[in-house]
């Protein structure tokens, strides 16, 4: 399998680090997330999609140690979700994926930066009860947003018809009429995917990965073609497929997993992985005086 990196793109002095490949619409670093966001220029994307590590104890089949002090892993957290919320526009997106134990930390650090706009409930299928508590039924996707968003889409789904005998579900109280004929509006509970990847369909093998329905419709709610997304954890790749799929920018960065990456988008698309991107990536980053600027701005 080819390797890409440097293929199409001049980093130049604005990026201290190479891409691991570029795509038409993307480019992804194997770098850690927080080296990449420390080189990258304030207000510059539209979308950020995240799917932490949650620090369980997870396999991960890389050699990633998912299991460290937790204090240690939130401050960790907080660094990122920062980061993250710095290179936002103003009206810019941001979700992010977690157990909901997990959520309700994040949230914290989520609303010392950004306005809540919703916790998106995903219904979690074939799990068990876990001691004294409630039979665990869902994951949380965190929506906020800096300041009033830029870009709202309203999302429809199909009227949803029983499997066997492909009738609706329901009557809608006698006004199934009334309905709007494009579906019905996207609610903030989302019972019709399972949050892992069939198995049959992972680029890793033995490791859960994101439906790709999950990352495409955020980024259908809360971007535009031509919008830029980032992605700091892109385990899998489905928020880079995603991108891909809806004609989205996207700059991306994991450490571990890039060969997965590559080859999953290399199934979908073999003649974009040698392009140059369609936006300026290195209007992305800071020069080196203006990365010098920016840090003594900050620390003053």
């Amino acid at each position: 399998m080819a390797n890409h990196q440097n293929q199409g793109l001049d980093p130049g002095a604005a990026i201290p680090f190479a891409p691991f490949l570029t795509t038409s619409h993307g480019v992804l670093y194997q770098k850690d997330c927080l080296e990449v966001l420390a080189a990258m220029r304030s207000e510059i994307v539209d979308c950020v999609f995240a799917d932490p590590p949650f620090n369980i104890g997870k396999d991960y089949k890389n050699g990633f140690n998912d299991r460290v002090r937790e204090n240690q892993y939130y401050e960790w957290c907080k660094s990122w979700i920062y980061e993250c919320c710095r290179v936002i526009k103003p009206g810019g997106s941001f979700f992010l994926y977690a157990l909901p134990e997990l959520a309700v930390r994040f949230a914290g650090f989520l609303n010392e930066r950004m306005d809540f706009r919703h916790w998106i409930a995903l219904s979690m299928k074939g799990t068990f009860p876990r001691g004294r508590k409630l039979y665990p039924a869902h994951y949380a996707l965190l929506y906020y947003t800096r300041g009033t968003p830029a870009t709202f889409n309203r999302v429809r789904l199909p009227v949803p018809v029983c499997r066997h005998c492909r009738k609706e579900l329901k009557d809608y109280g006698g006004h199934r009429d009334k309905l709007n004929p494009a579906g019905l509006n996207l609610s903030d509970f989302w019972d019709d995917t399972s949050p892992n990847r069939h198995k049959k369909f992972k680029v890793r093998p033995g490791v859960n990965e994101l439906k790709l329905i999950v990352p495409e419709r955020a980024l259908l709610i809360s971007t535009n073609p031509g919008d830029l997304v980032f992605d700091p954890f892109g385990g899998g790749g489905s928020t880079y497929q995603a991108a891909e799929n809806l004609h989205r920018n996207w700059i991306g960065t994991e450490l571990f997993d890039c060969h997965h990456i590559q080859r999953r988008l290399e199934d979908g698309y073999p003649l974009s992985l040698i392009q140059k991107p369609g936006f300026s990536v290195k209007d992305c980053f800071y020069t080196n005086e203006d990365h010098k600027n920016e840090v003594l701005r900050r620390i003053a």
